[in-house]
């Protein structure tokens, strides 16, 4: 039988079997059971004296925004380091001598740090008990917001490894991770609404009205994942009439994500390659 890949199975041991691991645990749920809580508090105070079962909905929407928050801070967090990290503690020259691949090493950093990130997750599957008492929800939804969740963090993770694997510096590596899972959270969205505002304009000044929304504006939409997670719940979070594309909003956020992480993760074994490029990654 072939043993575990050796990197994989010490980067699992060592996320696991220290005190961080359940801190971290307990600080995420901390956080998100404090938004929940919060919020059915503030709607307890505006309402005549309890809680309407109607507004399950409402809480799993903001517990489904914080935790899209939380996921976009603390997944480049792990995984902006895992190969910087080793290049600063100068052991990834022993690394590249075993017999492990380039690819092996950025597959298996990515795999623990993905593996604890699905942790947080699903210790979160309780807090979403909320809703099942009052209803209000499909389970198709609750499942499409799950599998939303998965998709967004092999990006954020694939985002990470590739940062750490370009940058020699952890610190540098973790700023640039968390510009891009920025500008992809909020970013797209900004700019989606800017590109449509400049055509309703053009649109106005010719006379005419906007049948439909311009492909840029619709590719943006998306990809946003504020605007698809939204969408997945039942929410209006677009701009415009709409556009009928080749594929469903989830399929093409779906089909994004894992083509850019896909091509992330062989960027990252090639760029580990020292056989590819010159010496100065090692420096």
């Amino acid at each position: 039988m072939k043993e575990l890949n050796p990197v994989l199975l010490k980067e699992l041991r060592q996320r696991f079997r220290t005190y961080r691991s359940p801190l971290v645990v307990l600080l995420y749920l901390l956080v998100l059971g404090g938004f929940s809580l919060g919020y059915i508090y503030l709607r307890w105070r505006s309402a005549p004296a309890f809680f309407q079962p109607g507004s399950s909905k409402e809480i799993f929407t903001v517990l489904s925004m914080a935790q899209l928050g939380l996921l976009a801070f603390v997944v480049p967090g792990l995984t902006a380091g895992v190969i910087s990290g080793e290049r600063e503690r100068q052991t990834l020259n022993v690394l590249l001598t075993t017999e492990l691949t380039p690819l092996g090493i950025v597959v298996s950093k990515m795999i623990s740090s993905c593996s604890f990130t699905a942790l947080l997750l699903f210790a979160t599957l309780p807090l979403y008990s909320l809703v099942f008492m009052f209803g209000g929800l499909a389970p198709l939804q609750i499942l499409g917001v799950l599998g939303f969740f998965l998709v967004s963090m092999l990006l954020y993770a694939a985002i990470g490894v590739s940062c750490s694997t370009y940058f020699k510096r952890t610190g540098i590596s973790t700023i640039t991770s968390y510009g891009i899972v920025f500008f992809l959270v909020a970013g797209t969205a900004f700019l989606s609404g800017f590109i449509y505002t400049l055509y309703q304009q053009q649109a106005q000044s010719a006379m005419i009205k906007l049948q439909e929304t311009p492909l840029i504006v619709q590719l943006l939409q998306d990809t946003n994942p504020v605007m698809v997670v939204l969408r997945i719940l039942g929410e209006n979070a677009t701009f415009g009439p709409g556009r009928e594309m080749w594929l469903p909003y989830w399929g093409t956020y779906t089909v994004t994500c894992v083509v850019i992480s896909v091509v992330l993760i062989l960027w990252s074994g090639w760029k580990l390659n020292p056989m590819n490029h010159n010496r100065k990654l090692f420096r």
